[in-house]
């Protein structure tokens, strides 16, 4: 019963998200040439458009929208929305890059014990959010013995993933 506390469904990783697109051509392009994804076979049997990607260890399964147009438009980049990030090796080239492609993209940074980092936030197509950071430099701190920042199940969670971490660690 114990080693199923932290992880009751018995997890492994992320597979896949899925995005629902006005059209899949135009967001494969968009995340093959932009992010570096590469097209997947797909089941013939699905009797909607669509598309799938693999990189960096997941998939994006791109879903294209039955009412393309009545799809909402997002125009303002909101860190603080919705987003998958990815780590680089180099912020300037992933700038620089944006800037050649003629992305929109709003710069954040987050300090923590005298560490920074630094993300990109622009949008895909349809207006869902990809940031670009260097987060690693951040190191993962579990919270054991730490009271939780906020009263949330969210924290609960992560306190639960961090002691699951904390033990793990302590067996090897």
């Amino acid at each position: 019963m114990k080693d199923t506390v932290g992880n009751p469904l018995h997890l492994k990783s992320v597979n896949h998200i899925s995005l629902v697109c006005r059209s899949a051509e135009e967001s494969m392009d968009f995340y093959q040439n932009v992010l570096g994804f590469f097209p997947i076979r797909r089941p013939g049997s699905f009797d909607f458009d669509g598309a799938w990607l693999f990189g960096y260890g997941i998939g994006i399964h791109l879903l294209e929208a039955e009412d393309p147009e009545n799809l909402p438009r997002k125009k303002e980049i909101n860190p603080k929305d919705n987003h998958i990030s990815f780590q680089c090796e180099s912020m300037g080239a992933v700038e620089k890059k944006l800037k050649e492609m003629e992305i929109d993209y709003v710069r954040a940074t987050v300090e923590e014990g005298g560490i920074q980092v630094d993300q990109l936030f622009f949008h895909d197509p349809d207006g869902f959010m990809i940031e670009i950071c260097n987060c690693d430099s951040l190191p993962v701190i579990p919270l054991v013995g730490e009271v939780a920042r906020s009263c949330s199940r969210v924290n609960l969670q992560m306190m639960q993933n961090q002691q699951q971490i904390h033990n793990m660690v302590q067996q090897l």
